[in-house]
């Protein structure tokens, strides 16, 4: 079965994920037959699919009529009818194993010989569950997070005998439905996310059990220190504490005192009103910014690495993988591997060392591939190599935050590829630019381009947490515009949704500025107690009236597309279907044009809007004068007087 294959989908359960899953689906155009084992589960989740979609329209989060897309959703109860023309089967029937067996025996007598079966297990062995089949290797596990339709991630599972062409057309199936896939190579307990956040949790609970800790100083170091969106504790009274605690009985592995305290005192979290904090008759969750002075937090980030490291050493996932997995799945604020090349790899590998020869415990036993990173002197970023490549000697240097290319033509294409945080700004994002643009040979280079990846925004501004325990002076703000804006070719901002913020200041750090209709642009940083930090100031009042700019930064308001193209924010303001034909022809003059004339009248346009209009005239004559002597311009003269395209060569 390959992706081209796939056209009819069967979604077994019709509950809060299997609903999600049929509904993610139809909104990509498969046609779903969804299933369940009453009739009444069935409607409600159909109705649940309809309300969804209409709340989504409403909001204008898809732009598909709710009743095309519920057309494309059958119902049925029995299996063999439900299956019946499916070339791929998504399992979503509750976690237990029995009843994951049940349905895939059933699977391998009604299913087509060449459908592919895939279970939505967040934890269980996909090869034992394969194991009930006549072909194992067309069961994979594809396991998506709760909610489905909001929730970008789904992990992509092999069991012992599922073939590469069963991975891959998954893969390139959740692709298709607008998702972002992760392979997991190998059927490990908890897969990747669940075994990587396992510590976050875990080792936490086990501090505050040991009296070094308490819940509100874990809470607050790892929120407001670190960067994560939850706590641990507060993150575990959100899930269940229960939840936890099986997972951990089921695996063999100690529980922490605290933790068992709470489960025996059916203190299980926001379920029950009450967890590690009190939602019944307190206000919940009651840490403060500074109660997080004197955490270790080191400790608990050096078990989450150890993790990620054990999963890459036993090839069951790249640290890529890993990495996108835990922002998209978890909202870390980066991935565990890219934040210990940060910080010293062999930094986490003595905390560990430390910390097993203090206790004896097994869990801070350092993973093999940390031990050899650290050994071969691939320590981090510092030493140009660690779970990553940075660029040390010869090698390339290895970006996470953005996507790029250099065409034949030399349009040097960059993407902001942090969809999770709406391509929000932050010291990696910046650093890669800088180093992107640096690096890229600027004689390959005639125009740039920068957009947002994921469909909702070009960049929706600063990212706080990603600048978590960072002192102001350290940002390095100014240096990273101030390279957008100086590059000395032409650059445009293709700008299609929210652009606020450091994004708008992005923005305006370009030479031109396109949007689609729907984008919204504003600096919101005031209502932070905050004004914009990279240009955003002096860059709209020299492009703005003062009483226009002075709007944006004092009111914080956000302004629609068409209204900046009225006020001289953009260029041009333009319908969806109209966008990519328009961007086209912008970059086509600016990839086409005379490179140095291009890049002369920018200086000279950046230098003398700053000056008065003698001193900018001469800056434009000299230049002029220069030119005159190029064989661009020679070429141009000629082309003109041919009546042919001319063909510049940037000499």
């Amino acid at each position: 079965m390959d992706i081209d294959d796939i056209s009819h989908v069967t979604v077994l359960g019709a509950g809060s994920m299997g609903h999600g899953i049929a509904e993610v689906t139809a909104l990509a155009g498969y046609d779903v037959v969804m299933r369940d084992i009453e009739e009444d589960i069935v409607q409600d989740g159909y109705d649940s699919i309809r309300w969804s979609l209409e709340k989504l329209s409403e909001k204008g989060l898809v732009d598909q009529d709710p009743d095309e897309v519920m057309g494309r959703i059958s119902t049925a109860v029995d299996l063999a009818e439900a299956v019946a023309d499916a070339d791929l089967v998504i399992e979503a029937a509750p976690e237990q194993m029995s009843i994951k067996k049940d349905v895939f025996g059933d699977l391998a007598e009604h299913a087509p010989a060449d459908a592919i079966l895939a279970s939505n297990t967040s934890s269980l062995s996909i090869t034992e569950i394969a194991s009930v089949t006549d072909d194992p290797s067309r069961v994979v596990g594809m396991h998506y997070f709760n909610p489905p339709v909001k929730m970008d991630l789904v992990e992509v599972i092999y069991g012992d005998e599922t073939s590469d062409e069963t991975a891959e057309a998954a893969y390139a199936f959740v692709e298709s439905c607008g998702k972002t896939p992760i392979y997991v190579r190998k059927d490990v307990n908890g897969f990747v996310v669940n075994s990587v956040l396992g510590p976050f949790g875990d080792e936490a609970a086990w501090m505050v059990s040991e009296g070094v800790a308490t819940v509100e100083q874990a809470d607050a170091a790892m929120v407001h220190q670190r960067g994560y969106p939850m706590g641990p504790f507060e993150l575990s009274d959100m899930t269940g504490i229960d939840i936890g605690y099986h997972v951990r009985k089921e695996a063999g592995k100690p529980i922490p005192p605290v933790v068992q305290e709470k489960v025996d005192a059916e203190e299980l979290g926001q379920k029950t009103g009450k967890g590690y904090y009190d939602y019944e008759d307190g206000d919940g969750t009651t840490y403060e910014p500074g109660d997080g002075e004197g955490f270790d937090t080191l400790r608990v980030e050096a078990r989450i690495v150890n993790e990620a490291a054990k999963l890459v050493g036993d090839d069951v996932a790249t640290p890529d993988a890993i990495d996108t997995g835990m922002r998209l799945g978890t909202g870390f604020p980066e991935g565990p591997c890219r934040r210990a090349d940060k910080m010293g790899l062999d930094t986490v590998l003595d905390k560990l060392r430390t910390l097993h020869e203090e206790t004896g415990e097994n869990r801070y036993e350092p993973a093999d591939y940390l031990v050899e990173l650290v050994e071969a002197g691939k320590t981090g970023e510092d030493a140009g190599e660690g779970f990553y490549s940075y660029g040390g000697g010869d090698g390339e240097r290895t970006y996470h935050t953005i996507e790029h290319s250099l065409s034949d033509e030399g349009l040097l294409e960059i993407t902001l590829d942090r969809p999770e945080r709406l391509n929000a700004l932050n010291g990696d994002l910046m650093d890669e630019v800088m180093h992107l643009l640096d690096s890229t040979p600027q004689d390959d280079v005639r125009a740039v381009t920068f957009e947002g990846t994921g469909g909702k925004a070009f960049s929706a501004g600063a990212d706080i947490t990603g600048f978590s325990g960072i002192e102001p002076h350290e940002k390095g703000v100014t240096e990273f515009f101030e390279a957008v804006a100086n590059y000395p070719r032409p650059t445009l901002a293709k700008i299609d949704g929210y652009c606020l913020g450091g994004g708008n200041e992005l923005a305006l750090a370009c030479d031109l500025r396109i949007a689609t209709e729907d984008s919204e642009f504003g600096f919101p940083e005031i209502n932070l107690g905050l004004i914009p930090g990279g240009g955003g100031t002096q860059r709209a009042i020299r492009m703005l009236s003062d009483a226009r700019a002075k709007e944006l930064v004092f009111r914080g308001h956000r302004i629609d597309a068409e209204l900046a193209e009225e006020w001289g924010l953009i260029n041009r303001a333009v319908d969806d279907d109209e966008f990519d034909d328009v961007v086209a022809e912008y970059v086509d003059d600016l990839v086409s044009g005379p490179p140095i004339a291009l890049q002369k009248a920018k200086q000279v346009m950046n230098a003398g809007r700053d000056q008065d209009l003698s001193a900018g005239l001469e800056l434009e004559a000299q230049a002029f004068g220069l030119l005159l002597g190029t064989e661009d311009m020679q070429e141009g003269a000629a082309a003109f007087m041919e009546k042919r395209d001319a063909e510049f060569e940037g000499k």
